[in-house]
């Protein structure tokens, strides 16, 4: 099971964060994976906030790029043949 919960909290001085999980995570071994973002960020939410984003267009002038869809087909194809 993975399960996405979102939550803002402190860090405290010894670096150390307390977390209460819902009721509906159940006990056991599991893996976290955390991720920081600082206060000033906002995690990217809608389209539109990619959009304005500095991933949108962050290629557009690679002189090496001259067609986004082909070339993404031609990433895509060599990660699925180096993944056989």
């Amino acid at each position: 099971m993975i399960k996405t919960i979102d939550f803002t909290t402190e860090i405290t001085k010894e670096r150390e964060i307390y977390v209460k999980l819902p009721d509906d995570v159940p006990a056991g071994p599991t893996r976290f994976l955390i991720f920081l973002m600082s206060s000033e960020q906002t995690p990217l939410n809608t389209l539109g906030d990619l959009l304005r984003s500095e991933f949108f267009g962050m290629w557009k002038t690679r002189p090496d790029i001259t067609e986004a869809v082909d070339y993404a087909r031609q990433l895509r194809q060599q990660a699925w043949s180096r993944s056989q």
